[in-house]
């Protein structure tokens, strides 16, 4: 279904700015408009059913140099608004920003996709749960689906106007299995957009990784050749390099690449990119008005850039990169669309098979960084297994993988070709590193 904002909004919006600019402020005005609708399934029964939906305006103004900000979901009382951010603004900081001026001309971004209904998805988690215990009786098994309808639309004082519309789905497929005092959990995850995700491959991956973890495996502690999996890529280094591309971390001096750019310091073979044209987030104005950009991380190895909101990028003189995103009606920091890797040319398979010994990091227990400004990871393995001889001979237990980014980054030795989404805001192939520190211990 095609969404557009609606006229009781953009009166809303029109009312804000004009009663703003009335008390000599400048303003930025965002509106959201979001519906969710949740189901869950856990331990092979439906667990809950409900809709969620929510609608309102985020103000920034700078009123006499000062900035200041309020949400309200009253799309009926702007006036409410701006005094709320009046009075922010005359306790709050100096203004280091100027907001978003006219764009060029685009049109409004808007999803003619007609998400499952919620009877079709209920009907589907009992499908799944029904072919998962097929395979696996003793299995309790979880699901849950995510309907998400969002529009969203930002305008300044200084001429800059843009909507966008969005249906979301995303889909996860869990299975418990308990065998004594060990407890293995397997889940995947899809989250498309303007289509739904491929269930199949869900139920495919949980089958394939209890067969693969069907057997118990030992590991000694030491060094290891590692391969990632996309998802231990994103969980591991995902956030890590999120952080230390900030340009809010460079402002604040607290990225160990503030003073690097240009610098040699990953594999050649290495290029980390932001596309914010694909993807589950995919946007071609981001939430302050500024228009997106595809932009370069790593290049072949080499530190190219940071990413940027308006805030910050003002702060350091760079121009803004269309990266001030916002959590609902909050105010916008700097984030990335997507994070994605070049895939390199070698399979899965390839890579497995050209182990003598190694292990493989699949899900791991929390983000697991010890230290993500010295770029240093230690991750604890939720799921992980043994290599040997190019084949998987089980799942290992109680383990853990350590290392350092940058370190780590000179000794990866390839780079799978397979690319796989993540959560729907990675875009990322399997990594096999030479060697990286491993501990295991036996229960």
């Amino acid at each position: 279904m095609v969404r557009e904002v609606n006229d009781i909004a953009l009166r809303a919006i029109d009312k804000v700015l004009d009663l703003a600019q009335h008390q000599g402020a400048e303003a930025e005005v965002f509106y959201l408009e979001q519906a969710q609708t949740p189901i869950e399934f856990e331990a092979n029964r439906l667990k809950s059913l409900q809709t969620k939906a929510e609608a309102g305006l985020a103000l920034r103004l700078i009123h006499q140099g000062r900035l200041g900000f309020a949400s309200s979901t009253d799309l009926e009382r702007p006036e409410s608004l701006v005094e709320a951010a009046l009075q922010t603004a005359s306790i709050g900081d100096p203004a280091a920003l100027t907001f978003a001026g006219v764009l060029p001309e685009l049109p409004p971004e808007v999803d003619s996709f007609e998400p499952p209904t919620t009877q079709a998805l209920v009907t589907k988690g009992q499908e799944l749960i029904a072919q998962l215990r097929i395979y696996n009786p003793d299995l309790l098994v979880s699901a849950d689906f995510t309907v998400n309808t969002s529009t969203r639309a930002v305008a300044t004082s200084n001429g800059a106007f843009y909507q966008q519309s969005a249906q979301t789905v995303a889909a996860s497929l869990g299975a418990n299995w308990v065998r004594g005092e060990d407890l293995l959990n397997i889940y995947s995850y899809s989250a498309t957009r303007s289509e739904e995700p491929d269930y199949q491959a869900l139920l495919t991956e949980i089958q394939t990784k209890l067969t693969w973890a069907t057997s118990t495996a030992t590991v000694s502690g030491g060094t290891l050749p590692v391969i990632f999996t996309p998802r231990a890529v994103a969980s591991v280094f995902g956030g890590l390099l999120r952080t230390i591309f900030s340009g809010q971390s460079v402002v604040q001096k607290s990225s160990p690449l503030a003073d690097k750019v240009g610098e040699h310091l990953f594999d050649p073979r290495l290029t980390v990119y932001e596309d914010p044209t694909q993807g589950v987030g995919r946007r071609r104005v981001d939430d302050e008005g500024t228009a997106t950009q595809t932009k370069a991380l790593i290049e072949n190895g080499v530190v190219k850039g940071f990413y940027w909101d308006r805030t910050w990028a003002q702060r350091a003189g760079c121009a803004p990169t269309g990266n001030g995103l916002r959590g609902g009606l909050g105010r916008p920091t700097p984030r990335l669309v997507n994070l994605c890797i070049t895939p390199g040319d070698a399979t899965f398979a390839q890579m497995v098979n050209s182990l003598k010994e190694g292990i493989i990091v699949d899900q791991v227990l929390g983000a697991g960084q010890s230290n993500q400004l010295a770029g240093e990871f230690s991750v604890n393995l939720d799921l992980g297994y043994k290599v040997e001889h190019g084949e998987i001979v089980g799942r290992v237990k109680n383990t853990m993988v350590a290392g350092n980014l940058f370190i780590a980054g000179q000794a990866l030795e390839v780079i799978g070709s397979e690319p796989e989404w993540v959560f729907g805001a990675s875009r990322v192939p399997p990594l096999l590193f030479r060697q990286l520190g491993v501990a295991s211990r036996d229960r």
